[in-house]
């Protein structure tokens, strides 16, 4: 590499003395894919925010110099040179995709007119003409209907659409350089397939380089040039995508690429049984404003979920896979009770009530574990709080102490414990991992007993090998307790590894339901097969 793009020497990053990486070194020349890996919390991306000056109360040495652009002949250190410069290069030479959308978007104005903003500042668009580029760009990263998904908010819009809305937006300018922060977490396979085409796209045609933060190996086998391997602030290992992963030489990168999803499900036993969860003829229909004559709108509905059967037994694993927007977090709400519905739903053979004292104990019965643990745990509530939350509703008889106790018991269930965690019930959701909070999400659906639980993408936000140690600790609490499961997610991997049966959804309908092994080896459904097509491309 004669002439790097950008070149990162003994780049070190501390917190209050305390230093989180280690005098790195790394370069990436123009047009190259180089992909930064590791487990959270090895620094991954401290390293990337480092560069454009973003990590906040962090004392940063070292240098990264980039090449000269258009009007600078000299390679300039990102790392010194003055604020108002370095403001010219953010967004328009470096740009970057957070991986958390939802936080990175701002909630008070159109996806559109954030990106139009971006085109106003640096490229000098007028209004109308930035509104059409931002149109344009949501249209290639694939964006079902741009124009009106333009004039949307982020909640709006469902994850994976938030996601490339926050790609369109880091693409506007033709960055010199792309920083990938986790872009293709929310995204189901095949709009991450259409994503990394978009970016090899513009890299060919632009030259733009790109580093990838990312926990996804199977990613970074199809979309990278060159690898780098970080554990806890080092640069463990680096080099050609292929050599590495076939022949890696420091025990953490083999560990990286030895942690996939392994199938370990229990046999359904209870055959016959009365279903804990059943629907017939599920609908779930959200009213929308359609526009009329005049510039009026009218009163207009949409059909998220349009007329769904399936049944859960005791023990059995339900896996509703599809891409983002095809109902499958919708049907996970209505099946909670959460949304009104039509036709029939059934939880232990009850129909949901219209009032709360009734539907309690069903409430019980069925418990949810969200997708982002950071964002579903209350940051001012201890753990104790968050775990024992259940029990003051379910069981208000329960004193103190009696609390106290079952939490320590349905944490020790999820495998965090005192000796692990000194004062465990006292600590925070910041004082732990990614992993360890989804734990904590877990014992605190635990603690009341349920008999199903509902898995809304429990482990797209985690790293490979927490990953892999979430679902195994899934596979063991439901041959212990007998639990059900309903796991919501768009990774065929996943549902491979966990399900007994399997729905495929789009638009809102199902579309080939059966057992996993049929459904997922012999596909009878064309949108079937595209999914599982894409997930093994990667």
């Amino acid at each position: 590499m004669s002439t790097p793009l950008i070149d990162v020497k003994g780049l070190r990053v501390a917190f209050g003395g305390k230093e989180v990486v280690h005098g790195i070194d790394f370069q990436i020349a123009a047009g190259e894919k180089l992909a930064l890996v590791g487990e959270s919390g090895s620094g991954k991306t401290v390293t990337a925010l480092s560069l454009l000056r973003l990590v906040q109360n962090a004392e940063v040495t070292g240098v990264a110099r980039l090449a000269g652009g258009e009007r600078a002949q000299e390679a300039r250190d990102l790392l010194s040179i003055p604020e108002r410069q370095l403001r010219g290069i953010r967004g328009k030479e470096i740009a970057m995709i957070f991986q958390e959308p939802m936080t990175a978007l701002n909630a008070l104005y159109s996806v559109g007119d954030q990106i139009a903003e971006v085109l106003e500042l640096h490229e000098g668009l007028s209004a109308r003409a930035a509104q059409a580029a931002a149109v344009q760009l949501l249209a290639d990263t694939g964006i079902p209907e741009p124009a009106r998904r333009a004039q949307a908010f982020p909640h709006q819009l469902s994850g994976g659409q938030r996601q490339r809305a926050m790609i369109a937006m880091a693409l506007a300018c033709k960055p010199r350089l792309l920083l990938a922060d986790e872009p293709t977490t929310a995204l189901d396979v095949t709009v991450r397939a259409q994503i990394l085409d978009l970016l090899a796209d513009l890299q060919r045609k632009h030259g733009m380089a790109v580093l990838l933060i990312t926990h996804d190996l199977n990613l970074v086998r199809r979309f990278a040039d060159r690898v780098a391997v970080m554990e806890n602030g080092h640069i463990v290992e680096q080099g050609a995508v292929a050599p590495v992963f076939e022949a890696p030489q420091h025990p953490y990168t083999r560990k990286l690429i030895d942690s996939h999803p392994e199938r370990n499900v229990a046999p359904v036993t209870a055959v016959g049984a009365a279903p804990v969860l059943e629907a017939k003829a599920l609908r779930v229909i959200y009213p929308v404003p359609k526009p009329g004559i005049g510039g009026w709108f009218r009163k207009g509905e949409f059909v998220a979920v349009q007329g769904a059967d399936f049944c859960i037994a005791p023990g059995e694993t339900l896996g509703v896979v599809g891409e983002s927007g095809s109902g499958k977090s919708t049907l996970a709400l209505a099946a909670l009770g959460l949304l009104r519905y039509q036709g029939a739903l059934k939880v232990t053979g009850k129909d949901w009530a219209v009032d709360r004292a009734s539907d309690l104990g069903l409430r019980r019965v069925m418990q949810v574990v969200f997708q982002d643990p950071f964002s579903s745990l209350s940051p001012r509530m201890t753990v104790e709080q968050i775990v024992g939350e259940g029990l003051r509703v379910h069981a208000p008889k329960l004193d103190a102490d009696a609390r106290r106790a079952r939490s320590l018991t349905a944490l020790a269930d999820v495998g965090l414990t005192e000796a692990q965690f000194p004062s465990l019930l006292d600590r925070y959701p910041h004082e732990f991992s990614g992993g360890q909070r989804q734990r904590l999400a877990i014992a605190r659906a635990l603690i009341v007993d349920p008999q199903l639980l509902v898995l809304d993408e429990p482990t797209s936000a985690l790293d490979v090998t927490i990953q892999k140690q979430v679902l195994g600790l899934l596979q063991r609490l439901q041959r212990e307790r007998g639990l059900s499961y309903l796991l919501i997610t768009h990774d065929v991997e996943v549902i491979r590894a966990m399900a007994h049966q399997v729905i495929v959804m789009k638009d809102g309908a199902i579309l080939e339901t059966g057992p996993v092994e049929r459904v997922l080896d012999a596909p009878a459904h064309p949108y079937t097969k595209k999914l599982v097509a894409a997930a093994l491309l990667e």
